[in-house]
């Protein structure tokens, strides 16, 4: 690759990684993202740091666990402060010493309220929808005289979020939150509509998607699951009252909000290539974490099932062949991003990062001293993920410790931890998780 390329850092917001008609998915399109694995590669085994907002972009911008600084929720009351180490040597504060011209446009939600310049950048745009893309491409257009690390922080299609809480509204926040003249209401609701010129009953029958094939409620689930839903009321009636229909309509509505978001980065793509600057610009998206989307009679997030945390990520970059599909290497968006930017930027590691640099992975290579397991964590537990099994430790409940074997159980229905044919897997899955997490409080549990 040439030296000193141009990033364009993409972000969506609860997008999990199923949602890309190139990933196989035939009930949407997403030509623009599809247009950026066409030029270079993705990563098919690439997890989130924390399968929730908050906690996922503070790994995304600095580079570390949530956990570091006791940030497992969206919820920061009970922590003092980002520390300055952390913030100093944010993203943005590292490309901007590398001599880049750092700008962020769009969502931020970063703890504590701290904006895109306490993490080392220029705000260009607080839209987060399609004035977010015109915003992008001004900058764009601009005459730049040193490299440019640009992140378009969108927050399609995380208006799904809003189907179940204001069906099951409880709360005063939820009540809040479906107030009727928010603009995620509006986006929702169109997305929800029914084709014109087709009955209700050949929409179901011949259009909308099917239920997924793992709709049901495993019969060994970590009860860690339902506590969570009993802290957030609108999950359990989701689950317990939506009819069939219901969720095959919310599956409809994140496919429509995934093509708006499509829709919109494809105009920056579009914008990208009319600056002339496409040929020395990196080309990165991702998302902060997926959505259940039906699975296990689930939406939202928080959970360790590969819908919410599993999340794309793509990689296209001047020189590359295109067309790359790596489904061997686990990795980690959330520790490996920064890392790769700082390789891609020069930047010379200084010890305080545990990410990898993506940047051998892209080159075909396989290295040797890839790690072994991938961290997520959540307020619900901790979880390794290791080739193509996981292994997770809940905090509470019954069937608190899960196995699960990708290849023989891709829907995730059962817990496989005493399965003697296993019985090798879970030792060396445990050991990995020991090296991980060496020590696991539960954060519910009382103090004192």
């Amino acid at each position: 690759m040439p030296e000193r390329l141009n990033i364009l850092l993409i972000l969506a917001d609860q997008e999990n990684a199923r949602m890309l008609s190139c990933a196989g998915n035939p009930w949407l399109r997403t030509p623009a993202l599809d247009s950026i694995a066409e030029r270079g590669a993705r990563f098919e085994r690439a997890y989130c740091m924390n399968p929730m907002c908050v906690p996922s972009r503070f790994s995304l911008f600095t580079g570390r666990r949530g956990s570091d600084i006791g940030l497992i929720n969206n919820a920061a009351a009970h922590i003092d402060e980002v520390p300055a180490a952390i913030r100093e040597n944010a993203m943005g504060w590292r490309l901007r010493r590398a001599g880049y011209q750092t700008a962020f446009g769009g969502k931020a939600h970063f703890p504590f309220g701290l904006t895109p310049e306490d993490y080392g950048f220029e705000t260009i745009s607080r839209d987060d929808r399609d004035r977010l893309v015109d915003d992008c491409g001004e900058f764009l257009a601009r005459a730049h005289d040193r490299p440019f690390l640009l992140v378009a922080s969108f927050i399609i299609p995380h208006d799904i979020c809003h189907m179940a809480i204001r069906d099951f509204a409880e709360t005063p926040l939820e009540r809040q939150l479906s107030h009727p003249d928010r603009i995620e209401l509006k986006e929702l609701d169109l997305a929800l509509q029914i084709p014109d010129g087709l009955t209700r009953e050949e929409f179901f029958r011949d259009v909308c998607p099917p239920l997924p094939e793992n709709f049901e409620t495993p019969a060994d689930e970590a009860e860690a699951i339902r506590l969570m839903q009993a802290r957030r009321p609108f999950k359990r009636k989701a689950r317990e009252r939506y009819s069939e229909e219901d969720w095959r309509m919310h599956r409809w509505a994140y496919a429509r909000l995934t093509e708006r978001v499509d829709g919109q980065i494809g105009r920056l793509l579009e914008a990208l290539r009319g600056s002339g600057l496409g040929d020395d610009t990196v080309v990165i998206f991702t998302s902060d974490h997926g959505d259940m989307d039906a699975s296990h009679r689930m939406e939202h997030k928080t959970a360790f099932y590969e819908e919410a945390a599993r999340v794309p990520l793509l990689v296209a970059a001047p020189g590359m062949a295109g067309g790359a599909v790596d489904a061997e290497h686990v990795v980690s968006n959330g520790l490996d991003l920064l890392p790769t930017l700082c390789d891609l930027a020069g930047i010379e590691p200084d010890g305080d990062l545990e990410g990898r640099s993506l940047l051998p992975l892209l080159a075909g290579e396989s290295p040797g001293d890839w790690r072994e397991a991938v961290p997520v964590e959540s307020e619900l537990g901790q979880m390794v993920v290791r080739g193509r099994q996981k292994y997770i430790r809940y905090y509470q409940g019954e069937n608190s410790e899960q196995f699960i074997d990708l290849d023989e159980d891709p829907g995730e229905m059962r817990n496989a931890i005493d399965d003697e044919c296993h019985k090798g897997s879970v030792a060396r899955l445990r050991a990995a998780f020991c090296a991980e997490f060496p020590a696991a409080a539960d954060p519910f549990a009382p103090s004192g």
